[in-house]
């Protein structure tokens, strides 16, 4: 089985838009869950907050089902699909959940076996569980601002990804729900996850946490390896303006830099702390005498660990990542034909043709009720309603 059926069997109830919910339930569809997006109703007059154009791989080979879950007949409704479901992620505020009827122990009521997950900022409980937050206010509760790079104003430089939704957020999530999955195929129990996006963050600075516990050592920008304290872990303007990634850390890649470029009196200064300013303005001559294609040409076959730093305009036309099949067609009835990053399946073939996205409009609402047992009269009389949509 290809990793893009491991998941067949599943079925996960998704009532997050954007964030680490979404994040989630987009690897988990990529690998081949039914992932059924829960949203409110359209109502006639009101602004519908819809994904971007370049977002709409978030509803990729999903279904969606719209109910009004402050009216008690949406709430049975929902209900009824969740006792056939999986696992449910939720990214309401705190407690919201619980007060709209479909909190984990509502779930529980109708499925013991169900993996509920709710995803929030900063977790369900503690000072700051009902705190407002996105990915620049994670990151830095969680020290990865303090450990970035500079501004010319001395402030912490903004990330170039959302770093906080997709791996501490979406990420810590998927791996939580699969973990809990695999309990469940042991156990026949449920579970409960509390997945705080500012507890993941916290995870992916490991390294620096660990070391400051461990030492009492106060980590920062320019104090270690890994944040520029060297020269061998930096970025150096080629002579074409353009930039490249420098990170020799083993003595070896760093011996076959200095040779490649003509710098052998430093290979045995590599962390030296007094000689790192003449190191970094002997690789900053190097580096400017060509330009950044070519100095990749030359040191990326001589293991110096030397990448070129690529725009993302760069990126989408990559030959490596095209080789692999990172990128597939698109095709959406109002947004016509255009291309897309393609899942992330490690080990497996990709699906061959484009994905044909869906309308905002659409929903598998009578479908999946219908399949939930709730007989066809009553769909429709719920729909005139506008109770679901």
């Amino acid at each position: 089985m290809g990793a893009s059926a491991a998941l067949g069997d599943l079925t996960v109830l998704d009532f997050s838009s954007v964030g680490p919910g979404a994040r989630c339930a987009r690897i988990l569809a990529d690998y081949g869950a039914t992932v059924v997006k829960v949203g409110a109703p359209r109502r006639a007059g009101t602004v519908q907050i819809e994904a971007p154009f370049h977002a709409y791989a978030g509803g990729r080979g999903m279904k969606r089902v719209r109910v009004d879950l402050k009216a008690a007949e949406g709430r049975a409704a929902l209900l009824r699909l969740a006792a056939r479901a999986d696992v449910l992620i939720e990214s309401f505020r705190p407690g919201v959940a619980a007060r709209l009827g479909i909190g984990y122990d509502d779930l529980r009521r109708v499925n013991e076996r169900i993996v509920y997950c709710s995803t929030s900022g900063y977790g369900q409980r503690g000072e700051r569980a009902r705190w407002a937050g996105h990915d620049l206010d994670y990151l830095a509760v969680g020290g990865f601002l303090h450990m970035s790079g500079r501004r010319a104003d001395g402030g912490p430089a903004l990330p170039g990804a959302t770093i906080a939704d997709a791996a501490a957020g979406g990420m810590h999530a998927t791996i939580a729900i699969l973990a809990a999955l695999v309990h469940r195929g042991a156990t026949g129990q449920g579970a409960y996850l509390d997945v705080s996006v500012a507890d993941g963050v916290a995870s992916l600075m490991a390294l620096a946490v660990d070391q400051y516990l461990a030492t009492g050592e106060e980590p920062g920008p320019g104090r270690d390896l890994l944040s520029g304290r060297y020269a061998c872990y930096d970025v150096y303007a080629a002579g074409d303006g353009q930039w490249l990634a420098v990170a020799a850390i083993e003595p070896a890649f760093w011996a076959n830099l200095c040779r490649a470029l003509g710098l052998e009196r430093w290979i045995d200064s590599q962390l030296d702390d007094g000689s790192q300013e003449a190191i970094r303005a002997d690789l900053r001559a190097a580096f400017a005498a060509h330009g950044r294609d070519e100095w990749t040409e030359r040191l990326a076959a001589a293991d110096t660990c030397v990448a070129p730093v690529q725009s993302v305009a760069e990126l989408a036309r990559d030959v490596q990542l095209a080789a692999r099949g990172a990128f597939v067609w698109a095709e959406h009835p109002e947004r016509g034909r255009f291309q897309q990053l393609a899942p992330l399946l490690a080990g497996a073939l990709r699906e061959p043709g484009p994905v044909v996205l869906r309308g905002a409009d659409e929903t598998d609402t009578f479908e999946l009720l219908e399949a939930a047992g709730v007989a066809a009269q009553e769909i429709e009389r719920l729909q005139h309603e506008g109770v679901i949509a």
